[in-house]
């Protein structure tokens, strides 16, 4: 369970909730500000949107990804833990033995990897459809739906690629 979650379950699933919920908030804000013409007053102010709104979500999606990962892997582990001892019966030293037998530090960093990249690319994606959104309520609605579906897909896309690489 333990390796199952540090090494594949933990940043895809913690990077498909990311997209989900934080995916959409990114693209929806940058579209509402390009169909409200903020993006160009930032412009006429001489202000770049790219380096004003772009960077600290890129930055905040490689820092936060990697911590929501852990979160979610220490929970889940800790709810298999209490799923297998509490209700299946079996022993927590053998829980803990076989956990520490299976998971070595490769298969941490593999984790660790996947949800950095992950937090990079769904940032990415949504922030250039925000950016690429039709300026109205419309385009941005399906600038959104578009940066969820593209962020899905190449979330399993690049785990497979990923998974591939490091085993």
């Amino acid at each position: 369970v333990a390796l199952a979650l540090v090494r594949e379950l933990g940043p895809v699933v913690t990077a498909l909730l990311f997209a989900g919920r934080a995916g959409t908030s990114l693209t929806a804000q940058i579209g509402l500000m390009k169909a409200g013409e903020q993006l160009s007053a930032m412009e006429m102010m001489a202000i770049n949107p790219i380096q004003y709104l772009v960077s600290p979500r890129i930055l905040a999606g490689l820092i936060s990804m990697p911590l929501l990962t852990a979160i979610f892997d220490v929970v889940a582990i800790y709810g298999a833990f209490v799923v297998g001892v509490q209700l299946l019966g079996v022993s927590s030293g053998s829980y803990f033995a076989g956990m520490e037998l299976s998971v070595v530090f490769k298969d941490v960093l593999s984790g660790f990897l996947k949800s950095v990249s992950f937090g990079l690319i769904i940032t990415w994606i949504c922030c250039y459809k925000g950016f690429h959104a039709p300026p109205m309520a419309t385009g941005v609605g399906q600038a959104t739906t578009e940066s969820v579906v593209l962020c899905f897909v190449m979330i399993l896309v690049w785990n497979y690629f990923m998974t591939s690489i490091m085993l």
